[in-house]
Order: C-alpha cells, then sequence, then structure tokens
C-alpha cells in the first residue's frame, strides 16, 4: 500500500441535461440542484467532487436516494462521462484514454459487482464465473481453473454447474463476487451490491467481502445507502448529499465528529457501542494499574460486557502484543451519547 491514490476525482461535475456544459456558468456561481432542475431543466448529478481512493482499502460511498452516489461509481470506468472534472486511475487520465484502450482497463483492470446480480440465465454458475476471462480471449482451460478456484474461494464448490436460477440471491451475488474476483483486477467496483438481500445474508455477503479483504488487499469502491454496512465496511467513508460531498474520512471519526447537521441527524440513530471500536475513544498510555487487557479493534459493546457497567474501570489497549494506549470506562460512556444537532 502506497501514500499515491489508485484513483483521484478532482472537480468532478455532471450534470444531466441537453446543454450541460452551458448549465456549468450557473452551477460554478453557486446554484444548486433544486434550484437548476426548476429554472434550466437540468439535474446536477454531481458537484465539485474530489475524493482520493487509496490502494488496498475499501472506499465507502454512501448517501440517500438520488444523491449520486450511483453516479460516481459510474464515472470511474466511463459508463458516465463528467461535464467537468479529471478522472485519475494509476496517474492516467481516464478522460483522455482512446476507445480501445479504455475497453482494455475495463476488462483488465476494474471489475463490477451489481446489485440484481447481472448474471447469464442461459450459462452456468462457472461459464457465468468466467465471462471476463472468456472475453479477454484466455483458453478454456485457464479460465475453468480459475473459476472454479473464486467459486470455491466465495463457498460454491460444487455449485458450478448449476444456472442462476437454482441458486439463492446471496449464493448468485457470490457467483458476482467470484466473476469480479476471476477478472483478477486491481479495482472492484460494488453498486449497492448486498442491497437486494435478506438481512442475514446481507451481513454473511459482508463478512465474506471483509475476509477476502483481508487477503487479497484490492481496491474496493462500495455503493450503499446503509449507514450501519458503511460503517462496517469503510476504510475511508465519503458521504454524498444532491451530488456534493459533504463529509468524507476515517468512518469512526466521521461518526465521533459529524461535521455538519445533516451528518449529525444521519448519525443519531446508530448503535454507536456496536459499531465505535476502541481505537476511536482511548488515550494516550499513561497509567500501570489497569483492569485488563482490551484489543484496539473491539467494539464498545463487548467493553461494558466485560466491565458489567463497571464506569470505574479502565484497560489497557493492545495492538497485537504492543501497549498502544488505554481506554477509561467512563469516556466510553461519553462516547455513546451522540452530539445534538445544530439544526434542533
Amino acid at each position: 500500500m502506497t501514500d499515491t491514490p489508485k484513483v483521484r476525482l478532482r472537480g468532478l461535475y455532471k450534470i444531466f441535461g441537453s446543454n450541460d456544459k452551458d448549465m456549468m456558468q450557473y452551477v460554478r456561481a453557486g446554484m444548486g440542484k433544486p434550484e437548476l432542475l426548476e429554472q434550466h431543466k437540468h439535474v446536477l448529478g454531481l458537484q465539485d467532487i474530489n475524493v482520493d481512493m487509496m490502494a488496498g482499502e475499501i472506499t465507502v460511498v454512501m448517501g440517500l436516494s438520488g444523491s449520486g452516489k450511483s453516479t460516481l461509481i459510474r464515472h470511474l470506468n466511463r459508463l458516465i462521462d463528467p461535464t467537468a472534472g479529471e478522472i485519475i486511475v494509476d496517474g492516467i487520465d481516464v478522460m483522455g484514454l482512446s476507445d480501445d484502450a479504455l475497453r482494455k482497463m475495463r476488462q483488465e483492470k476494474m471489475s463490477m459487482v451489481f446489485q440484481k446480480f447481472a448474471l447469464l440465465p442461459h450459462r452456468t454458475v462457472l461459464q457465468n464465473a468466467a465471462m471476463a476471462l472468456e472475453i479477454q480471449g484466455v483458453d478454456e482451460a485457464t479460465r475453468t481453473a480459475e473459476g472454479m478456484k473464486w467459486l470455491a474461494r466465495v463457498g460454491l464448490d460444487g455449485y458450478e454447474h448449476h444456472y442462476p436460477a437454482q441458486l439463492s440471491g446471496g449464493m448468485q451475488q457470490r457467483v458476482g463476487i467470484a466473476r469480479a474476483l476471476t477478472a483478477n483486477t486491481d479495482i472492484m467496483l460494488m453498486d449497492e451490491a448486498f442491497s437486494a438481500l435478506d438481512p442475514l445474508i446481507r451481513t454473511d455477503m459482508q463478512n465474506l467481502l471483509l475476509e477476502l479483504q483481508a487477503e487479497l488487499h484490492k481496491t474496493v469502491v462500495f455503493i450503499t445507502h446503509d449507514l450501519d454496512e458503511a460503517l462496517k465496511l469503510a476504510d475511508h467513508l465519503v458521504i454524498l448529499k444532491d451530488g456534493a460531498v459533504i463529509q468524507q474520512g476515517e468512518p469512526q471519526g466521521i461518526l465521533m465528529n459529524p461535521s455538519d447537521p445533516y451528518i449529525e441527524d444521519f448519525v443519531s440513530d446508530i448503535n454507536r457501542a456496536r459499531v465505535l471500536r476502541v481505537k476511536s475513544v482511548m488515550e494516550p498510555l499513561t497509567g500501570s494499574k489497569f483492569a485488563g487487557d482490551v484489543d484496539i479493534r473491539d467494539n464498545l459493546e463487548s467493553l461494558i460486557a466485560r466491565s458489567e457497567g463497571d464506569t470505574s474501570l479502565h484497560y489497557r489497549v493492545m495492538d497485537g502484543d504492543v501497549p498502544v494506549g488505554e481506554l477509561h470506562m467512563r469516556d466510553l460512556v461519553k462516547a455513546l451519547v451522540p452530539r445534538i444537532s445544530s439544526a434542533a
């Protein structure tokens, strides 16, 4: 992992309508989405997006319906072209690519997992999983071996000769993930990939993604409208509203320090004990007597159970075998109380 972004978006705008270029003057002058639609019959999809997506991390883009999150992800592989701005992937301006170079980038650098699975019903699970390699012209033996490997990795060993209609929704989405992994791309784009699944299956898929990510270190761009899912998966969280970035950063930091009334309202109903981690509320190590050791990645809910609610206790925080801080239960209790929205 390096300090150079894998994907860099700079000054990205998207206006939907026949005269999108002409509308930029109004948007740059401060006209918002409702006014642009009412006065000029154009839709402001994205507004001055500046985001760095680091190699080996999961960047989650979230927001309510109409916030622009799916529009944003479709710019990365130029399924949608921007009205203005830069899309830089591995230091290359995607907007400058020829048709052949763009096609090559889509095949070899980016893979996509869709909300509605997007499997071909007349092809077997294995044929669907190996499709990207088939498009790339890889020989049948190699693509079959790769498809089988990743189907087994996502828990579908033995289902390779089934058809999509014979699988549950969760199993179909596992095929979609196996297909993206078989493509062996650096970047995985996941647009509401788990939104169509039942809650328990959705949790299983989230856990599978985190397990695979710990092993493979892909650059994942994940779109969701669910804050719990975003906080669970994200290394870097980007929150959109009306096509603009309202806040971005490390998820725990956003939860602890929302920068806008919109974000405050967004996070107010979250189960903070379940989502917040020890690292978010710990202090520098100064003491020498502790009630015990806790892991820096533990959630606060587990620590509440361990302490049996005794707010006088404090613990030494460990990162593996290394002491990195301490946590006082009184600070934990304070962290459970969300900030009162200034809009209230």
